[in-house]
């Protein structure tokens, strides 16, 4: 099995933390976040992991030599030249990842969630780990758990690529970092234009109408998403829990 590990982020919430180290290799509990990230994937039968570098990269490939693979083929994807954000990031490591269903993870999110068992239904483009955890943005899922939209409970501002779709009609849940995506995840995004930097998200509103994006809610999934500075402190507390 293979995952992706997004530790190119700039970690901006988490300075001056990160104006020294990437945010992947910001230390909870005696062990940077992307130890946690590796072993949670190594636990869960996972073989392979590609992990994205641009924010002091060198840094993690340097971490990787001297403490990897923790029993993972570990290949990096060297985004260096240019931080091409989330959905940017998967694309330009087709190579690494085209082959298969993978799995793509944030390295600043701790949970629970057992990875083994996030299902793929045949025809499903992905499939996103969400809850319904209090947040000011949601993603609309229909009755089927189909993503159909997005919302901020802030603005009003609704996205979606049904005209006429109304938010109260929707289960409303938060993304958690976590999603299980289909290889044929590379030619969706070549059809609808996307290419070098773009959100993910972006990806998927568009790309919901056509291909079957699904969302699935883990039982009792505890979460905590440690890029910002008040969660850090709670991190080694989640960790032993």
């Amino acid at each position: 099995m293979r995952a992706m590990v997004f530790a190119a982020g700039l970690g901006t919430r988490l300075r001056p933390l990160t104006d020294t180290l990437p945010k992947a290799l910001v230390p909870v509990a005696g062990q940077p976040l992307l130890y946690h990230v590796l072993h949670k994937l190594a636990d869960a039968g996972y073989t392979e992991a590609v992990v994205n570098i641009h924010h002091f990269g060198e840094q993690i490939i340097r971490y990787l030599a001297e403490n990897g693979p923790f029993g993972l083929d570990i290949r990096i994807s060297d985004e260096r030249d240019l931080l091409r954000d989330t959905g940017g990031g998967i694309l330009h490591a087709r190579k690494l990842l085209e082959n298969s269903p993978f799995l793509v993870h944030n390295v600043d999110i701790l949970s629970n969630c057992d990875l083994r068992n996030i299902p793929l239904p045949e025809g499903a483009l992905a499939t996103l780990v969400v809850s319904e955890r209090p947040t000011s943005r949601y993603l609309l899922f229909d009755g089927e758990m189909r993503l159909v939209g997005w919302t901020h409970t802030g603005t009003g501002e609704i996205r979606s690529p049904y005209p006429d779709l109304d938010p109260s009609r929707c289960r409303r849940l938060a993304f958690s970092g976590i999603h299980l995506l289909a290889p044929g995840v590379f030619g969706a995004m070549r059809t609808l234009g996307f290419q070098d930097v773009f959100p993910i998200m972006d990806f998927y509103l568009k790309a919901c109408r056509d291909y079957p994006v699904y969302g699935y809610v883990p039982r009792n999934l505890r979460l905590l998403d440690v890029g910002k500075p008040e969660a850090l402190l709670r991190a080694a507390d989640f960790l032993s829990e």
